[in-house]
């Protein structure tokens, strides 16, 4: 059997001939490096040629909880598909966008902020959905008190992703910010507040993708087309903004999978 396997295995640390002892016991610890080499030698001999794991299936399946979904993005409503042209063009003018920031993120990080202007800290969930969203629509009030109409309350109202501001996050707050409002997304309804900052949260995130922000942005999109079914009025306006984070989570960030059937 030995010989066998130096057949088919090649030594890699070859034992050449040495006098071993003839009281050699391979059952004792090893004194010298011979020993120890002849020893590994003599008990890789004596293990079997094939080794078949004992596994009980039931085990196996009460151990299954896993889930992952790969389903795509509901189809649009019936006459609400875009064109291709229409997304082609959405996707031009976001590279637009894009480069835009880019070209321009130092000069707009230097600006200072208005005293109103406090940004959260990146691990602030709910103050990031304050500062976005403002207060009224995150504690869902839909009155106006009549000292609102002498200016903006950018506190109750939210503040928009002006470029001095979304220039001084970085990719980790982009990231957290983007996943702060698709959470708040799933349960809530889409808002032209929340669409302005999905719109510039994306414009400003780098490709290639980290893991976190390809599954964030999936989960954006699905959640668009889900909304876009429910739709009951057929809003062309609120419809055109869902068909517009599809588009460019799809057909700009290469998740063609969702991408909407041109019309």
């Amino acid at each position: 059997m030995e010989s066998g396997l130096e057949e088919l295995m090649p030594r890699l640390l070859p034992v050449g001939d040495c006098d071993l002892p003839e009281d050699f016991d391979p059952t004792v610890p090893p004194r010298t490096p011979q020993e120890y080499l002849r020893r590994v030698q003599l008990e890789a001999a004596q293990c079997p040629e094939v080794v078949v794991a004992q596994i009980d299936p039931k085990k196996l399946r009460k151990k299954q909880t896993i889930s992952i979904s790969i389903s795509g993005c509901q189809p649009a409503p019936e006459g609400y598909s875009p064109s291709l042209k229409w997304q082609q063009q959405q996707v031009a003018n976001f590279s637009t966008v894009r480069q835009n920031v880019n070209k321009h993120r130092n000069h707009w990080r230097s600006q200072h902020l208005d005293s109103n202007v406090t940004m959260p800290k990146s691990e602030d969930e709910e103050g990031w959905k304050k500062f976005c969203l403002g207060e009224r629509l995150y504690s869902e009030i839909d009155t106006i008190s009549d000292n609102e109409n002498l200016g903006i309350d950018y506190i109750k109202m939210g503040f928009p992703p002006l470029l001095s501001i979304v220039s001084r996050m970085n990719q980790a707050t982009i990231t957290s910010v983007l996943e702060y409002l698709i959470n708040w997304f799933g349960e809530k309804k889409f808002t032209p507040e929340l669409g302005r900052w999905l719109y510039a949260l994306l414009a400003c995130l780098e490709k290639p993708l980290l893991p976190e922000a390809h599954s964030l942005i999936r989960q954006l999109a699905r959640r668009c087309s889900e909304v876009r079914v429910l739709e009951e009025n057929r809003n062309e306006e609120q419809i055109s903004a869902l068909n517009l984070m599809i588009c460019l989570v799809s057909r700009y960030f290469d998740q063609r999978d969702l991408a909407d059937e041109p019309s």
